[in-house]
C-alpha cells in the first residue's frame, strides 16, 4: 500500500515542488520515496513495503525506459499474469505486482484491466506518445483524484498533495457542500475543492495534448440465476470466499484482521486464520462496545485479540486530524472508531483484513428488507401516494414514517443509507445559494441502469456505486493510510461480485415466521448460512446478532454540557456565520440537548464540515495556506 502524486507541464524547481507534494502523503508510505521527472511530467511515490520488500520501489520503468508507472494497491493474481508476460518475452527486474501492471499495459493496453483481480489506482506515462494513462479499481477501494490547474494536470492518491503545487488554487466547492448536507459524504465527482475531481470506480482515463478522456471499463450486472438451490448457493459462496481470502493474504509481511461482533468480520477472521485480531469500543455499554464479543470469538478460534476502549476525550481530540486525513468532510461517526482500530493494528503489523462490502454485495442493510411485500404494498400506488402525502403533514414518528415511505417509489425515497437534510431543509439552513441538484438527480443515472429490477437490487446497485465508494471505502482507505496500514477487503473481490450478482433476491433478503405470526426479515441470508456452516459455533451467534457497525455514542455526548458547548462554539463561529443561518443550527442543538428530538446525525453532519473547513481553510496546524 502506498501513495503517489504528480503533475504534467513545466514549473520552476519541479523537484522541490514534487518533494513538497510527496511530503503531504508520507503517511501512506513511510518506508521509502521515489521520483521520476522529465520535461513533460513529474511522478512522486511514497512506499509502504508489502510485497518484494527489497526491490519493489517505484516509480518503475520498463525495459527501454519508454514507460514509467506509479501504483497504489495490490494485484492478487499478479503471479499468473507475470508468468504469461514472461512467456510473451517480457523481462522483469523485480518480483512485485507493480511491474506486472507496467508490462501488462505494454502487452495488452487498457484491456489489461479486464484481467486484474485486486484493489488499485495507478498511472502510466508513455514518454514516446506523451500520453498519461490511469485507472481506478472496480469498487473504488483505492482513491484517485485529478485536477486541471492552469497548464498543469495534477493527479494523486490524496487531494492534499495538490496544495503545494504553484498552479493549484484552493477554493471551496459550495455545490458539494449543499449535497453533502443530504448525503453526509461528498456525492459529486467534483470534490469539495473546486476543479478537483474523483475518478469514479471502474473507470480509466487517458490524458494527452491537454485533452482528458474518461471511460468505464467494468460494471456490475445483476442477473438472477434461479436454477441452483439455496444449499448450492451457500456452497458457492463458501468456496468463492475461501479463495478470495487466500488471495488477499498474499504478502511478505504478517497479516491480521479487524473483528467486531458482526458476522462479516467474524467470517473474515475465521477463514483467514490470522494470528492477531483487533477491536475497539466505547465505555462498558454493550450497545457501544463489542470488545467482549470479539474476545470470546478470538478465544474460540485460538487467536490473539488486542482491544482498546476509546475515551470521549480521545475521540473529540482526534476530529481535526480525522478530517485532515479524509481530504473531504465525512459525517460518519464510525470513521473515528476506524481510525483508532487502525492505529491499534499498526502498532503490531502492516496489513489487516476487514469486512467492508459484504452488506452491499450480499444485501445486508436492514433497509433492504423494507420492500419485501407487506399487505400495504399490494394497494395501488395512487392510493398509497395520497396516504403518504397526508401522513407527511403529521409529526414525524415511526408509524407515520412508514406511510410516507410507502407512498413513494424506491427511486423517489432511497438515496442511500444516510438521508440527513431534505432539499428544503438544507436550503433553509444555508445562507448561500448554490446550483446543487436534487438528490434524486444524483441517484437517477444509477437507477436508470437497473430499470425493471426489483427494489432490493435497485438499492444494492445504488449503494455499491454511491454509499460504498463515498463513505465506506473512503474512510477505510483514509483511516488505514493515516496510520501507514494496508487494509484489504476480501468481500470486495471481482469473483465474489460475479457470484453474488446471480443470487436470487429471496436468498439475499428472506424471512422466517416467528411464533407470534409476525414476519422477521433476514438480510444477506445466504451469506450468513455460509458463515455459519464454515466457521466455529460462535459465528451462529454473530450471524443472528443485530447489526451494529462501529457504534458511537454521539447522541449521548451531545446532551452533555462539555460537548454541547464545543459544538455550540463552532456553530456560532466565523465559518458557520459565513455559510449557515446559525440560529437554525443552535435550534437543532438545543432541541437535541433538551431531549425534544434526536438531531444528533444532523448536528454531526454540520459540525464535521466545520471541523474540516477549519483544517483546510482557516488553520495552519495541518495544511499550508496560500
Amino acid at each position: 500500500m502506498c501513495g503517489f502524486t504528480g503533475f504534467t507541464s513545466f514549473v520552476e524547481n519541479p523537484d522541490k515542488v514534487l518533494e513538497k507534494m510527496m511530503n503531504t502523503i508520507i503517511h501512506r508510505g513511510p518506508d521509502s520515496g521515489g521520483k521520476y521527472i522529465d520535461n513533460d511530467i513529474a511522478l512522486g511515490f511514497r512506499r509502504l513495503s508489502i510485497i518484494d520488500l527489497e526491490q519493489g520501489d517505484q516509480p518503475i520503468l520498463n525495459e527501454d525506459d519508454s514507460k514509467v508507472l506509479v501504483f497504489n494497491g495490490e494485484i492478487y493474481n499478479y503471479q499468473s499474469i507475470r508468468e504469461e508476460l514472461i512467456m510473451k518475452g517480457h523481462t522483469f527486474k523485480t518480483k512485485s505486482d507493480s511491474e506486472v501492471l507496467l508490462h501488462g499495459y505494454e502487452e495488452f493496453g487498457k484491456k489489461l484491466l479486464e484481467r486484474l483481480r485486486g484493489m488499485f489506482a495507478f498511472v502510466i506515462w508513455d514518454k514516446n506518445k506523451k500520453e498519461l494513462f490511469g485507472a481506478r479499481d472496480f469498487f473504488g477501494i483505492k482513491p484517485l483524484y485529478y485536477s486541471v490547474s492552469g497548464k498543469s494536470f495534477l493527479f494523486g492518491s490524496e487531494i492534499k498533495s495538490f496544495i503545494p503545487h504553484p498552479h493549484f488554487k484552493k477554493i471551496l466547492n459550495t455545490t458539494a457542500l449543499e449535497s453533502y448536507l443530504t448525503f453526509q459524504y461528498s456525492a459529486h465527482n467534483e470534490t469539495f475543492f473546486k476543479n478537483v475531481f474523483k475518478l469514479p470506480p471502474a473507470h480509466c482515463f487517458t490524458y494527452k495534448d491537454d485533452k482528458l478522456d474518461i471511460e468505464r471499463y467494468w460494471d456490475i450486472k445483476f442477473e438472477a440465476d434461479e436454477n441452483p438451490s439455496l444449499d448450492q448457493w451457500v456452497n458457492k459462496i463458501s468456496e468463492t470466499f475461501y479463495n478470495s481470502v487466500n488471495a488477499h493474504k498474499i504478502a511478505d509481511v504478517e497479516v491480521g484482521s479487524f473483528l467486531s461482533s458482526g458476522v462479516d468480520s467474524s467470517y473474515v477472521a475465521a477463514v483467514a486464520d490470522v494470528d492477531k485480531t483487533f477491536t475497539v469500543g466505547f465505555g462498558n455499554d454493550e450497545k457501544y462496545n463489542e470488545i467482549g464479543w470479539a474476545k470470546d470469538f478470538s478465544k474460540a478460534i485460538g487467536k490473539e485479540n488486542t482491544s482498546k476502549v476509546i475515551t470521549p476525550k480521545e475521540y473529540w481530540d482526534s476530529l481535526s486530524k480525522i478530517q485532515y486525513h479524509m481530504d473531504e468532510p465525512l459525517a460518519d461517526p464510525s470513521a473515528v472508531a476506524l481510525y483508532f482500530v487502525c492505529k491499534l493494528a499498526a502498532e503490531k503489523l502492516k496489513v489487516v483484513l476487514s469486512g467492508e462490502g459484504a452488506d452491499e454485495i450480499f444485501g445486508g442493510y436492514n433497509i433492504y428488507s423494507d420492500p419485501n411485500g407487506t399487505f400495504y404494498d399490494k394497494l395501488p400506488m395512487a392510493l398509497r401516494r395520497g396516504i403518504g402525502k397526508a401522513a407527511s403533514k403529521l409529526p414525524a414518528k415511526r408509524g407515520v414514517n412508514f406511510f410516507i415511505r410507502k407512498g413513494k417509489t424506491v427511486e423517489e425515497r432511497f438515496i442511500g443509507n444516510a438521508y440527513m437534510f431534505s432539499p428544503s431543509e438544507r436550503k433553509r439552513l444555508l445562507k448561500i445559494n448554490t446550483d446543487a441538484p436534487e438528490p434524486t438527480e444524483l441517484t437517477k443515472p444509477f437507477y436508470d441502469k437497473v430499470k425493471g429490477k426489483d427494489d432490493v437490487t435497485k438499492m444494492q446497485y445504488l449503494d455499491l456505486h454511491m454509499w460504498m465508494a463515498g463513505d465506506i471505502l473512503l474512510k477505510a482507505d483514509k483511516m488505514s493510510m493515516a496510520n501507514s496500514l494496508e487494509l484489504r477487503v476480501p468481500f470486495l473481490d471481482k469473483e465474489i461480485m460475479a457470484l453474488a450478482q446471480k443470487i436470487p433476491v429471496r436468498y439475499r433478503v428472506t424471512h422466517k415466521e416467528k411464533t407470534d405470526n409476525n414476519t422477521k426479515y433476514i438480510t444477506k441470508y445466504a451469506m450468513r448460512l455460509a458463515a455459519k456452516n464454515n466457521t466455529p459455533p460462535q459465528t451462529a451467534k454473530t450471524a443472528a446478532k443485530k447489526k451494529l457497525g462501529f457504534p458511537v455514542p454521539i447522541r449521548v455526548w451531545l446532551r452533555e454540557d462539555k460537548y454541547y458547548n464545543i459544538v455550540k462554539k463552532s456553530f456560532v463561529g466565523k465559518a458557520a456565520k459565513k455559510y449557515f443561518n446559525t440560529e437554525l443550527l443552535i435550534k437543532l442543538l438545543d432541541e437535541h440537548k433538551n431531549g425534544k428530538k434526536d438531531n444528533s446525525r444532523k448536528i454531526w453532519t454540520v459540525y464535521s464540515f466545520l471541523v474540516w473547513y477549519n483544517v483546510f481553510f482557516e488553520s495552519s496546524e495541518f495544511v499550508e495556506q496560500e
